[in-house]
C-alpha cells in the first residue's frame, strides 16, 4: 500500500489556486450558468397576428375612447390586442385595486393565446402589486414583457425571479413614432442584437452643444444589462424584487426630478451597495430635471452624475435615446451587453426573444 505522502510525490506537485482565480473562476461558471438559464427561459419572438396582452399595473387609461386608440396601435403593429378588464378601472390614481391589476397580470400570462404583454402607461402603483405575483407561474410560461417608467419595478422583479428577459420600451399609450417603433421590432419581432450609439449631430456650427456621450469615466465593460427608471428602482432597494447587480450594466433614466433628486437617489444606490457591484453604468436621459428655482447654486445634472457615478472606477457614460422621450430606443432587460464608455455605445450581445 502506498502511504499519501509517497502517493503525492509520485504524482507530482500539488497545484493551488490563488483566492482571486478561484473567485473569478466562479464568477465566470456563475455567469454561464445565468446564460444559460437565460436561453433555456427566452420568450418567443412576436409574429404578425398574435395576440398581445394589453394590462394596466399602475395608472388606469381615462375612458374607453383611450382604449380604442391603444387598440388601434397595437393593430396597427399587425397585432392583436387582448384587453385586461381593469384597463379603465380606477381606485383614486390606480388602474382597479392592487388584486385587480394583479390577477390581470396573471391571467395574461396564464393565457396560452397571448404570445406577449405590455403595459399600456406608467404612473404609480406597479410595485403594488408585486407580492401578489407568481412568479415561478410567470417564469413557467415566458413571455415577453414590455413597458416602462413605472414598470421598470416589474421588470426589475422578473430579474430577480428567473423569469424570461423583457424590454423596457414604449408603453402601449405612447405615440410609436418610426424610431421608437424600429427599435421595439428589431428586438421583438425579429431577436436583433443591435448596437446603440449616442448620436453625433453634425451641424454648420462650431459649438456643437449636447452631441456625443458624455464620458463619466472611460473604459469597456461586459454584463447583463438591469436598470430602468432611477426612482423606481431606488424604491425597491431593501426588498425581495431587486436583482443580484454583481457585473451587470445598469441602464438609468428618469424625469422631472431636481438634481439633488438624482443626487440623493444615486446615494441610496451606493449606501445600499449596488453601485459598488456594477461592471458599468449608462445613464439615458433625464427629462425635465432640473431644478425648477435655476441658479448657478445649484449641481448641474450632469455635475450630479460625475460626482456620484464618475468616482466609481468604472465606464460610464451619458447620452443614449432611452427614457421619458419621443425618439426611445428598446432596451433589453436581462440580456448580456457590452458599453464602451469612450465611443458611447451599447452593444446587445443576446437575443431578447427565441
Amino acid at each position: 500500500m502506498v502511504g499519501l505522502g509517497t502517493a503525492a510525490a509520485l504524482a507530482g506537485p500539488v497545484w493551488s489556486a490563488s483566492p482571486a482565480t478561484v473567485t473569478a473562476n466562479a464568477t465566470a461558471n456563475e455567469r454561464q450558468r445565468e446564460r444559460l438559464q437565460r436561453e433555456a427561459a427566452r420568450a418567443p419572438r412576436l409574429r404578425e397576428g398574435d395576440v398581445l396582452g394589453l394590462v394596466a399595473p399602475a395608472g388606469f387609461v381615462g375612458d374607453r375612447f383611450g382604449v380604442e386608440e391603444i387598440a388601434a396601435t397595437v393593430r396597427a403593429m399587425g397585432l392583436v390586442p387582448r384587453l385586461a378588464p381593469n384597463l379603465t378601472a380606477r381606485a383614486g390614481y390606480l388602474a382597479g385595486s392592487d388584486a385587480a391589476r394583479a390577477d390581470d397580470l396573471m391571467a395574461m400570462f396564464a393565457d396560452d393565446e397571448v404570445r406577449a404583454v405590455m403595459a399600456v402607461r406608467g404612473g404609480w402603483g406597479t410595485a403594488r402589486i408585486l407580492p401578489l405575483l407568481d412568479f415561478a407561474a410567470i417564469a413557467a410560461k415566458p413571455k415577453l414583457f414590455c413597458g416602462f417608467s413605472d414598470n421598470t419595478a416589474l421588470h426589475l422583479a422578473l430579474a430577480a425571479h428567473h423569469c424570461a428577459p423583457s424590454i423596457h420600451g414604449p408603453n402601449a399609450s405612447a405615440s410609436w413614432n418610426p424610431f421608437a417603433w424600429d427599435s421595439f421590432r428589431a428586438l421583438a419581432f425579429e431577436g436583433a442584437t443591435p448596437r446603440y450609439a449616442v448620436e453625433r449631430v453634425a451641424g454648420t456650427s462650431l459649438r456643437a452643444r449636447g452631441t456625443g456621450p458624455r464620458t463619466l469615466h472611460g473604459g469597456k465593460a461586459q454584463g447583463r444589462l438591469l436598470g430602468g427608471n432611477l426612482t423606481v428602482l431606488s424604491a425597491l432597494c431593501g426588498t425581495p424584487y431587486l436583482p443580484d447587480f454583481t457585473g451587470a450594466i445598469l441602464f438609468l433614466e428618469d424625469t422631472n426630478e431636481s438634481e439633488y433628486r438624482i443626487d440623493r437617489m444615486l446615494t441610496q444606490l451606493a449606501l445600499a451597495g449596488v453601485l459598488d457591484k456594477v461592471a458599468g453604468i449608462v445613464f439615458g436621459q433625464c427629462t425635465g430635471c432640473h431644478n425648477p428655482d435655476g441658479g448657478f447654486s445649484n449641481y448641474t445634472l450632469y455635475e450630479v452624475l460625475d460626482d456620484r457615478l464618475g468616482k466609481l472606477g468604472v465606464p460610464a457614460f451619458q447620452g443614449l435615446s432611452f427614457g421619458h422621450i419621443a425618439n426611445q430606443l428598446a432596451i433589453p432587460v436581462g440580456v448580456e451587453a457590452r458599453i464602451d464608455a469612450d465611443a458611447g455605445t451599447l452593444d446587445v450581445l443576446e437575443a431578447v426573444v427565441a
